[in-house]
């Protein structure tokens, strides 16, 4: 069964040729106008991945994902953002995007990206061991969900992708091109996506985000994950 994806952007041209490509690529694909339209569209057919510009005519890109993240936490996000506006990328990832292509853009590189992220979203075969246990915190891979205290942890694809991989490296240091690399696998970009999602996910696991018990950050390396029986 091929994936579902809803293109938000207001330029027709634009979520036209997105259309294209991604039907190409196997995808259904929806298109919406606007975040009004997106958001009944997200709620009326629960796509796989959605597709969404940041400049929209009634509400923001940021607004729109912020009301994804609450109604369906567990939606992929790919955001599109003006070339050169870091403040906007950052932006997007701090609400919850998984994922930002810069514009312009190649519309190959834009479904490389959607299928990355979709393929962390539903693994085909995850590696073991399925649960991965720290105390309090966690991790079943197979389900694609975490817990804290037995509480559910509404994480994104990139928050639980970032969370396994460093539960699976306990008490060892990774700059944040290593983790670009092994858990976004970019050979290249721009190294703030890890920096906001390591406190975005601090926010989730850490009692005070503020004094990092689990999420250590090593200086002058990266960051390093520190298993609660040494914490």
């Amino acid at each position: 069964m091929s994936h579902r994806v809803l293109v938000v952007d207001d330029d027709p041209t634009v979520s036209d040729v997105v259309r294209r490509y991604l039907e190409q690529d196997g995808f259904q694909v929806r298109l919406a106008a606007d975040g009004s339209a997106a958001l009944a569209a997200a709620d009326a057919e629960r796509p796989d991945l959605v597709v969404l510009d940041l400049m929209l005519g009634d509400l923001s890109g940021l607004d729109v994902c912020r009301r994804l993240r609450r109604e369906q936490p567990g939606l992929a996000v790919v955001m599109l953002t003006a070339l050169g506006e870091e403040g906007d990328r950052v932006l997007g990832l701090e609400v919850g995007a998984d994922d930002y292509v810069t514009k312009p853009f190649s519309p190959r590189e834009l479904v490389l990206r959607v299928r990355s992220v979709l393929r962390r979203a539903v693994p085909v075969a995850p590696p073991v061991p399925q649960v991965l246990v720290d105390g309090d915190l966690v991790a079943d891979t197979g389900r694609r969900a975490a817990r804290l205290g037995g509480r559910p942890l509404p994480l994104t694809v990139r928050e639980f992708d970032l969370l396994e991989f460093l539960m699976r490296h306990p008490a060892r240091a990774f700059s944040r091109a290593e983790l670009l690399d092994r858990v976004w696998g970019w050979q290249f970009g721009d190294q703030s996506t890890v920096t906001v999602h390591v406190r975005r996910l601090r926010e989730k696991v850490e009692p005070d985000p503020s004094e990092p018990v689990r999420l250590v950050t090593v200086w002058g390396v990266g960051y390093r994950y520190e298993p609660a029986a040494r914490a």
